[in-house]
């Protein structure tokens, strides 16, 4: 995954053609000392006329996320804007999005964010949200954020503090300008690799092979228990348990689940029917015990069934 070019598949978007139509998304690589540890760098602008709500399937990465709302001509200290570590999301992801807005993205490989923060074990982000200077206390401003700073006393639909981030001290407004503030997506992945490269990364053989042992899962499908990993690893389950938490965030057993559901995603929106591709083939070829544990692993993730999900990428 440390080739030049960024992934170019929707996987773990839910109705991706939706989110594309409605937003600009685009992926860049990173400088090439940073490739062995990131998937890439994500960018988002939206300017919308009615909110839209967009759903993702988180992959076992943890993101870097800076983001502003409201207008992008303004210096971020005049603007509703802030930069946080999303550490692995265990459940859907949804964001309400309105108005105008930026977001710029690093989303680490998994195994790939401990270089950079080696103080703590990976499972410690893990469904959190928490702003930047937590985790990177450099980029902070001593102060805790203030609820009223921004174009108005009353922050207009959109705007307001996201209540899902913890709370925290306040990202440098320079840095945060730094980032969204401009125009060329040239000059943002720029602003990106500087940061990055000014906070590691940290030489560290126990993420390498963490990182070596996750890409062996996302591109197995035959690796379908966890004891088949821990034959290919060469390790104890309790070490490989201990590998995933301290470098991963999460269990060797759940990666492989996570993997499972973007895979039934991306063959229901590939699949071009009514009703999806043939559901009982596709749960035996990922490993499930028969169709019911597929649609229960999928209604649990998604929030409708694998035939509803479908039928509705068929809708006009």
């Amino acid at each position: 995954m440390s080739d030049s070019a960024p992934r170019r598949d929707t996987r773990g978007i839910v109705d991706p053609a939706e989110l594309l139509s409605r937003v600009r998304f685009r992926r860049h690589t990173p400088a090439p000392e940073l490739r062995p540890y990131l998937e890439h760098y994500w960018l988002i602008d939206w300017e919308l006329p009615e909110p839209y709500a967009t759903h993702v399937v988180p992959h076992p990465s943890v993101n870097i996320v800076f983001q502003r709302y409201g207008a992008l001509d303004a210096p971020a200290v005049h603007a509703r804007a802030c930069a946080e570590v999303a550490g692995i999301g265990l459940g859907l992801f949804t964001r309400k999005l309105t108005g105008t807005g930026r977001v710029c993205g690093i989303q680490f490989r998994p195994g790939g964010f401990r270089p950079f923060a080696p103080a703590w074990p990976v499972s410690t982000w893990t469904g959190r949200r928490v702003p930047l200077p937590t985790v990177f206390p450099d980029t902070g401003t001593g102060l805790e954020p203030d609820p009223a700073t921004g174009p108005d006393t009353e922050p207009s639909p959109g705007t307001e503090p996201d209540p899902d981030i913890e709370p925290g001290p306040a990202t440098d407004p320079g840095l945060l300008d730094a980032v969204l503030s401009p125009e060329t997506d040239h000059a943002r992945v720029a602003a990106l690799d500087a940061f990055l490269l000014a906070h590691g990364p940290a030489p560290d053989p126990a993420a390498d092979r963490a990182m070596e042992l996750v890409d062996l899962v996302r591109g197995d499908r035959g690796l379908q228990r966890v004891s088949q990993l821990v034959a290919a690893a060469g390790l104890s389950a309790r070490s490989l348990q201990r590998l995933f938490g301290a470098h991963v965030g999460v269990a060797p057993k759940w990666v492989i689940l996570r993997y499972r559901i973007h895979e039934a995603l991306e063959r229901a929106e590939a699949a071009g029917e009514a009703d999806g591709p043939d559901w009982a083939a596709l749960a035996a070829e990922l490993g499930y015990s028969d169709q019911a544990h597929l649609v229960r692993d999928f209604s649990a993730t998604i929030g409708a069934s694998p035939t509803a999900y479908a039928r509705g990428l068929s809708a006009p």
